[in-house]
């Protein structure tokens, strides 16, 4: 197998890039930008520029403010990294989207579930077009390990599915280096088993031993139980493994922009480059660099997956499971989850002036005060009033809400889906 990903042949138009800091997901992209003759027009709030990053950005490059990025003349597409991360970054990218650009955005940028979806609700008002860097679902051995995942459980030649061990090597052990990759790799557990319903951890006594011994268990819809975890190995990267009653197949994923994936099964190992620049630049092109019938992570799988790696400090710091709803977050939902807590705080105000308004009009009377009888009597009118104008607001959805926009193209097809297929 060759590299995966390359340039749509119909754009041979050289593009013009953006940078909004860096890291190395970024470097990937760009690297193989530069190699393919794009260009890299304008920098922004980038760290001081070392190593690999002082190699690709040249000196020369203009540095401008994040505002410039927004006129879509600038440049044709923004890069975003983590490197250097801060609220003037963060707000940077909520423009950007609402300005209608296009970002190639290194996952995680923040470990924020709001902040994802915040920009996932913007970005369906501005079209902006939000690509993630998760390329390794794009590997033709992730089209092949699904397949294998499907023929187990429909009776297939390696039996009943026991578990799917990932596990996750690295040298540096700290949180946020644990918690940044296990948001990227939550993406091949979503492709792989479908989004997980339910999530524990183990880890260690407490403090830093806690991320670096940490242990997740995932299940979701195909009930296959899935468990990443943390180990210290080198060199860094994946090791993916199916374990069915009948045997197991194992896919080992390094690090770095380009090294050879390799498959290990019953019938021998077998290896495949892998270029994850490349791949992504097949991806901001709409070329088919995709595996088979995987299609790119778009921003929501990126905002699903952000979602699970902030769900596991919960988990931990609790020391039970938790249940993950899959929610769609969009506008309406939020003005819905919105009114419901406005109704239950509305409730227990009514409470409290039914309790008021009585003990006043108890002590008004006795003392022959009579305007505070009389304010103290209107209570029920006051009430009803409120209550009123909190179910007319439950109407405004259906005045302002725009027409539901046509879905393009055919439902995704879920691992649950697809096993429905394949029996037939």
């Amino acid at each position: 197998m060759g590299l995966v990903g390359s340039r749509a042949v119909a754009n041979n138009a050289a593009m013009r890039f953006g940078l909004l800091g860096i890291d190395d997901q970024v470097c990937d992209v760009l690297a193989a930008a530069l190699a393919r003759g794009d260009e890299l027009v304008l920098v922004c709030d980038l760290p001081a520029a070392e190593g690999r990053a002082a190699d690709l950005v040249p000196p020369a490059t203009p540095v401008v403010p994040w505002e410039a990025l927004i006129d879509a003349r600038a440049c044709d597409c923004v890069l975003v990294g983590r490197d250097g991360w801060n609220e003037t970054r963060a707000e940077a990218v909520r423009k950007l989207v609402q300005g209608g650009r296009t970002l190639v955005l290194s996952q995680p940028l923040e470990l924020s579930m709001l902040w994802a979806y915040e920009l996932d609700m913007i970005r369906k008002d501005s079209n902006a077009r939000l690509v993630p860097v998760l390329p390794d679902r794009l590997h033709p051995f992730v089209a092949r390990l699904e397949h294998v995942i499907e023929a187990a459980l429909a009776g297939g030649p390696l039996g009943g599915i026991e578990t799917i061990e990932m596990t996750r090597r690295l040298a540096d052990r700290s949180r946020d280096n644990v918690l940044r990759h296990l948001a990227r790799d939550a993406d091949l557990v979503r492709r792989l088993v479908g989004d997980p319903e339910r999530l524990s951890t183990l880890g260690g006594a407490g403090g830093d031993a806690a991320w670096a011994t940490l242990a997740v268990g995932l299940t979701g819809p195909t009930a296959v139980p899935v468990r990443w975890q943390v180990a210290r190995g080198s060199p860094e990267g994946l090791t993916v493994t199916v374990v069915g009653s009948g045997g197991s197949q194992t896919v080992d994923i390094p690090s770095g922009p380009t090294a050879e994936w390799t498959w290990s099964g019953p019938a021998g190992e077998e290896r495949a480059a892998f270029d994850r620049g490349v791949a992504m630049l097949g991806v901001l092109d709409g070329a088919a660099s995709r595996a088979e019938e995987i299609g790119p992570a778009g921003w929501d799988d990126a905002a699903r997956a952000i979602e699970l790696a902030e769900s596991v400090p919960r988990s931990l710091a609790k020391g039970r499971a938790i249940d993950l709803h899959q929610e769609e977050f969009s506008e309406l939902g939020t003005f819905r989850g919105t009114m419901a807590s406005l109704g239950c705080g509305l409730v227990l105000a009514a409470l409290f002036v039914l309790l008021v308004a009585t003990l006043v009009g108890g002590i008004a009377r006795e003392a022959g005060w009579g305007l505070g009888e009389r304010i103290a009597g209107i209570w029920p009118i006051v009430v009803l009033t409120v209550l009123g104008l909190f179910l007319a607001l439950q109407l405004l959805p259906l005045l302002i809400a725009p027409a539901a926009r046509p879905q393009s193209g055919p439902a995704p097809r879920t691992p649950a889906t697809k096993r429905e297929e394949f029996r037939r």
